[in-house]
């Protein structure tokens, strides 16, 4: 329940940061249906229970991941598995509900 009393998550200057990562990959947890209804710049979805197949996805587990879903959960529970998959240099960036740029579809 830790979570629950974090700072708030600023998707907006999280994806600057994303944005200035070299080699950083965006992915998207939020399930399929929400995705196609628009993403945010280059982002791969990969839903919160396929999360194990973003091995197939990002072979190095140093690469800088940057994840977001609606309202910032799921990207925070996705990244918990990803930590214990290996996965070293992960950062959440909240929820798309909060997002004012532009979304592709």
């Amino acid at each position: 329940m830790s979570w629950f009393f974090r700072k708030k998550l600023d998707i907006n200057k999280e994806i600057k940061k994303y944005e200035e990562t070299e080699n950083a990959v965006l992915i998207d947890v939020r399930r399929k249906e929400e995705y196609k209804t628009g993403y945010i710049m280059d982002a791969i979805n990969v839903p919160l229970d396929e999360i194990e197949r973003v091995v197939d996805i990002i072979k190095d587990k140093d690469t800088p991941v940057f994840a977001y879903c609606l309202g910032g959960v799921r990207s925070r529970m996705a990244l918990e598995k990803m930590a214990k998959m290996g996965y070293t240099n992960l950062t959440n960036i909240g929820g798309t509900k909060d997002y004012k740029g532009k979304f592709n579809k």
